[in-house]
């Protein structure tokens, strides 16, 4: 049985330059969850310990019908209430927002041929084995399209370095936000050494 890996798949949605590029991204399914608060807190893990029972139990199902795949990267939406912070840059959020104040989706990619019965049933699974917070588990859709992405290396505290070269090349080529900052981790956070991190970070434009 082959094993579908969508970040072989999906290579170029899986890469980027350590330079700010233009890219087009086309539709995608994803698990996802929301949340609010502290990226270091409780319930930001708990979003995590959720999220991937759920993707794993959809996995092992899928296999068992001869559709095995690779869980995919976790991936990250993030905004604020920019009401109570307005004007600022996307260089400067992440400095001047508290990071209690940020929401997020945390997203894991699904392969097309996950239905949403493969997801309910992933949820019941991961609720079985006693993460009640699987239940707040969805099927989001997301087609960014035309975007600017950057390779980020190294701690999340150090993003403001990249978005501040992306906000530079939009105000060079005039260009404006149309969606969500989204970040792509290509690491895994809980276990490699911050200044070893590479992200994709991802702002959708036009």
């Amino acid at each position: 049985m082959e094993k579908l890996d969508l970040t072989k798949k999906y290579k170029s949605y899986y890469t980027a330059a350590s330079q700010p590029e233009i890219v087009d991204i086309g539709p995608a399914r994803y698990l996802a969850l929301t949340g609010q608060g502290d990226p270091s807190g409780e319930d930001f893990a708990a979003t995590i310990g959720a999220l991937y029972p759920v993707a794993y139990a959809i996995k092992f199902a899928c296999k068992a019908r001869g559709n095995d795949f690779t869980v995919a990267k976790l991936e990250g939406q993030w905004w604020f209430d920019m009401t109570a912070y307005p004007g600022l840059t996307m260089a400067d959020a992440p400095a001047k927002v508290p990071r209690s104040e940020w929401s997020y989706r945390l997203l894991i990619r699904m392969p097309d041929f996950v239905m949403e019965a493969d997801i309910t049933a992933g949820i019941e699974a991961a609720v079985k084995k006693g993460v009640a917070k699987a239940k707040e588990v969805t099927l989001f859709g997301m087609h960014e399209g035309k975007s600017l992405q950057m390779l980020h290396k190294g701690p999340f505290s150090r993003e403001g370095e990249t978005l501040q070269v992306m906000h530079d090349y939009m105000t060079a080529h005039h260009l404006s936000h149309n969606g969500l900052h989204h970040e792509i981790y290509l690491s895994d956070f809980r276990k490699t050494p911050q200044e070893k991190l590479k992200t994709i970070l991802r702002e959708p434009i036009k």
